[in-house]
């Protein structure tokens, strides 16, 4: 994208993944959620056409598209009333991260799954005690022969009992004891060792979080993805696609929280006039397009850059597009509601489901204040905080 206007293919995708999502929409979804299924029917419909492949090399089965037309799936999705989590974690995270840094052996197992939806991967790297202090990660992997042995425990993971293995990031303890870079390791979720135990959450979601336990779990050689040493450079390299998507989810949810508001305030007549024709209402809507909009161009312009293989400028890019995103729907969320005012709140207007959806954009995959340090630093170049 270089003149601020997405392709005819990108714009086709958005057409034909609002299309699908139609077909199962905000109803399907948020009854789902609360009988505590999946969405697997949206899930392998969108897999069997393509959508979820659209970023996986062509040779492995996908559509050897970029990140930007993964997040533009994504976000159709979620303005449909149907934000796939799992998305910002199976295709994104972790196809990305194999086709970037797997072996040819790896990329041949696990790809073809990836672009066709069958296969589905979680991603830990989050801890109790680490925080968003990456470098403090306590899970630690060792080589014991043939063999690596992972120990340690994360916490607050995704979709843990829907997918066939988890991409954990762990760090390399030597002969001695010490605690080296870290690197990522493909376990299944069938692996003698390996635990997981629920954590309840209001938020309505089919995506459910997990705290998983890690007892001295075998793996054979083949876990490890991309090299040893790799260190920071090789995980950052995930994440930035991960902060693309979670800014469509977010971007998402905003557009269709403001086009079901608009619709009301057009409809909805109080005193012979249409609310949506005071100021008191139109203005603080209009503010929110307004911001949902900026932060939609600031997601596409992070993909474009990551797509391009500018990774550094990616990250920054990736990171103001993420919170642009989770400040955008906190708002447009928080005012669709009140434009409803009590109906904001009933089941009927399903408005109350995205509150906590919302409010989560502000603090996952990373939270605010960690953007900001980022931005502090990095953009304006302030002394670290932290």
């Amino acid at each position: 994208m270089t003149n601020f206007v997405e392709s005819d293919e990108r714009r086709a995708l958005r057409r034909a993944v609002a299309d699908l999502a139609a077909k199962y929409g905000h109803e399907y979804f948020v009854a789902k959620a609360r009988a505590g299924e999946k969405t697997d029917e949206l899930w392998a419909e969108a897999g069997k056409l393509g959508y979820l492949g659209v970023a996986v090399p062509a040779e492995y089965g996908g559509g050897g598209g970029g990140i930007g037309d993964l997040a533009a799936v994504c976000e159709e999705l979620s303005a449909a009333g149907c934000p796939l989590l799992l998305m910002v974690v199976s295709p994104a995270i972790c196809a990305t991260v194999i086709a970037r840094f797997g072996t040819e052996e790896q990329k041949r197992r696990w790809l073809p799954g990836f672009a066709d939806g069958t296969t589905k991967m979680a991603f830990a790297i989050t801890e109790p005690d680490a925080g968003s202090n990456s470098h403090k990660l306590a899970t630690a992997v060792r080589r014991d022969g043939d063999e690596w042995v992972l120990s340690g425990g994360k916490y607050y993971i995704s979709g843990v009992d829907e997918v066939d293995a988890v991409l954990v990031v762990a760090r390399h303890v030597d002969s001695t004891g010490n605690r080296l870079l870290p690197s990522l390791m493909i376990v299944p979720t069938d692996a003698e060792g390996f635990t997981f135990r629920h954590i309840p959450m209001e938020i309505v979601s089919p995506e459910k979080q997990f705290t998983c336990f890690f007892d001295d779990v075998r793996l054979p050689a083949d876990a490890l993805v991309g090299a040893e040493d790799a260190g920071l450079a090789q995980l950052f390299a995930g994440l930035n696609p991960e902060r693309v998507m979670a800014a469509s989810l977010a971007t998402g949810m905003a557009r269709r929280a403001l086009d079901q508001a608009s619709e009301y305030a057009r409809t909805r007549t109080v005193w012979d006039k249409p609310i949506g024709a005071h100021q008191g209402v139109a203005h603080p809507l209009a503010q929110c397009a307004i911001q949902v909009e900026l932060a939609r161009l600031m997601t596409q312009k992070a993909a474009a850059l990551y797509d391009a293989g500018e990774d550094r400028a990616a990250g920054e890019a990736a990171n103001m597009a993420k919170y642009a995103a989770g400040e955008a729907v906190a708002a447009a969320v928080d005012q669709a509601i009140q434009v409803h005012g009590g109906n904001g709140l009933s089941s009927e207007y399903g408005l109350g489901a995205l509150l906590a959806a919302s409010r989560l954009s502000r603090i996952a995959p990373v939270s605010r204040e960690m953007i900001l340090n980022f931005v502090a630093q990095h953009t304006l170049r302030l002394p670290r905080s932290y």
